[in-house]
C-alpha cells in the first residue's frame, strides 16, 4: 500500500505542476493579446529574448544544419539513386528533415541555449530579491518576465526551424550534385522536395516549433521563479529546466505526429 501511495502523490503532484504549467500558458496567451500588456519596457524585454534566442544562435543553427544536410541529405540521395527512386527524395526529405529532424534539433538547441539561461536569469533576479522589487513598485513580474520571454522563444524556434530547414536542403543538394549522387538541376531538386510537402506538414511544423517553445520557456521561466531565494537553488532550477523541457518536447512531438499523420 505505501508503494501504491507513492505513485499515487507523485502522479498528483505531476498533473497538479502540469495544470500550474497550463494556467501559465492561459495567462501568456491572454496576456499577449491584450495591448495594454506591450508597455515600451515589456517590448524592450521581447526584442531582447529575440536577438538573444534567435539572432545569436543563427550561427550555430545554420552550422547544425549544413552538416545535417550531408549526413541526412546525401545519403538519402545515394540510396534512393541506387534503388532507382529519386522520385521519393523529396517526400523523404520533407518527413525526415522537416516534420521531425528539424523541429526537434532546433528546440534540443534552445533548451540547452537559451532555456537554461532563461532559468538561470530569474533564479538570480529571486536570488537578489529584484522579482519582490519589482512587485512593490506595482510591476507585473508575468507581463514583464514571463509573457515576453515566452513568445520570444516561440516565435525564434519557428524562424530557426524554417532557417534549419532550408540550410539542410541547400547543402544536401550541392553536396549531391558535387559527388554525382543526386540530380545536377537545382529546379528538379526544388520541385521534388516541394512535391513532398502536402497541407499536414504545416500544421506540424508550427505545432512542433510555437507549442513547445512556448512550454520550453514556461516551464524555464516556472524554474527560475519558485526558488526560495537561496543562490545553491540556481543549478538545481537549470537542471529541472533541462528535463522537464525535453520531456514537455518529446511528448509534445508525439501528440502532434499521431494527431497529424495518423
Amino acid at each position: 500500500m505505501q508503494f501504491v501511495g507513492t505513485i499515487g502523490r507523485g502522479t498528483i503532484e505531476k498533473l497538479r505542476r502540469l495544470r500550474y504549467l497550463m494556467a501559465v500558458l492561459w495567462a501568456v496567451g491572454r496576456l499577449g493579446a491584450a495591448p495594454d500588456s506591450w508597455r515600451r519596457t515589456t517590448r524592450a524585454v521581447l526584442a531582447r529574448q529575440i536577438v538573444f534566442t534567435g539572432v545569436d544562435a543563427l550561427g550555430f543553427v545554420i552550422f547544425v544544419a549544413f552538416l545535417a544536410g550531408i549526413s541526412i541529405v546525401v545519403q538519402a540521395q545515394v540510396w534512393m539513386g541506387r534503388l532507382g527512386q529519386l522520385e521519393l527524395l523529396g517526400p523523404l526529405l520533407v518527413t525526415v528533415v522537416v516534420r521531425e529532424v528539424g523541429p526537434l534539433l532546433v528546440n534540443f538547441i534552445v533548451i540547452g541555449r537559451s532555456a537554461t539561461a532563461t532559468a538561470a536569469e530569474l533564479a538570480g533576479m529571486r536570488v537578489r530579491h529584484e522579482v519582490s522589487v519589482l512587485d512593490a513598485q506595482g510591476v507585473d513580474p508575468m507581463v514583464y518576465l514571463v509573457m515576453p520571454r515566452a513568445l520570444g522563444m516561440a516565435v525564434c524556434v519557428l524562424c530557426l526551424t524554417v532557417v534549419f530547414a532550408l540550410v539542410s536542403f541547400a547543402t544536401g543538394y550541392m553536396c549531391g550534385a558535387l559527388l554525382g549522387t543526386g540530380p545536377e538541376d537545382p529546379a528538379i531538386f526544388a520541385r521534388s522536395v516541394l512535391r513532398g510537402f502536402v497541407p499536414g506538414d504545416f500544421v506540424n511544423l508550427g505545432a512542433k516549433t510555437i507549442l513547445p517553445g512556448l512550454m520550453t520557456s514556461i516551464i524555464a521561466c516556472v524554474e527560475g521563479l519558485s526558488i526560495e531565494g537561496v543562490a545553491t537553488d540556481i543549478p538545481q532550477a537549470v537542471t529541472r529546466t533541462v528535463v522537464r523541457s525535453t520531456l514537455s518536447l518529446l511528448i509534445l512531438s508525439v501528440i502532434v505526429s499521431v494527431l497529424t499523420y495518423v
